[in-house]
């Protein structure tokens, strides 16, 4: 990621709270403002808090596509975030991802974690992908796939 991608960043994450802005009887001017606001909170929040982190955006065929934001800490991995533009949800290209990162991380005998909204469709995948619920954090659950329960299943 780089300054020139935050146009990009920015529109992704508009695309995210689309549906839930819907309803709300703004002007489109207001909800863009709003959205641009809270992305640059979003973004700032994530800087400070999560220095050391890969800051990648996804791109296929030379098109971006998405995000995926990983921080890598002694004890386990913490996926910031993922999202990818709604054309673009629904193709797998999440769970390539989440399977890339789990299988670095057992590589390294460390846990993966990522904060769920509790409606986010995501969540069947992050299921099925072995993540269970550690702690309700109100609008979400901090979900957590563990490296050594998954080898003790292996064996």
């Amino acid at each position: 990621m780089s300054e020139a991608d935050l146009p990009f960043l920015s529109r992704l994450y508009a695309s995210t709270r689309a549906e839930e802005l819907a309803p709300v009887p703004w002007s489109e001017a207001d909800k863009a403002a709003f959205l641009e606001q809270q992305f640059r909170a979003q973004h700032a929040h994530y800087q400070q808090h999560y220095p050391n982190a890969d800051w990648l955006v996804i791109a296929r065929q030379g098109e971006d596509v998405g995000r995926f934001y990983l921080e890598r800490w002694p004890s386990q991995h913490r996926i910031i975030d993922i999202a990818f533009l709604p054309e673009h949800r629904g193709r797998g290209y999440g769970e390539a991802l989440l399977r890339d990162a789990i299988d670095e991380a057992e590589a390294a005998g460390k846990d993966v974690s990522i904060h769920v909204e509790k409606l986010n469709p995501a969540m069947r995948l992050y299921r099925r992908l072995g993540f269970i619920t550690e702690e309700d954090k109100g609008v979400y659950d901090l979900m957590r796939w563990r490296a050594a329960e998954r080898q003790v299943k292996i064996a």
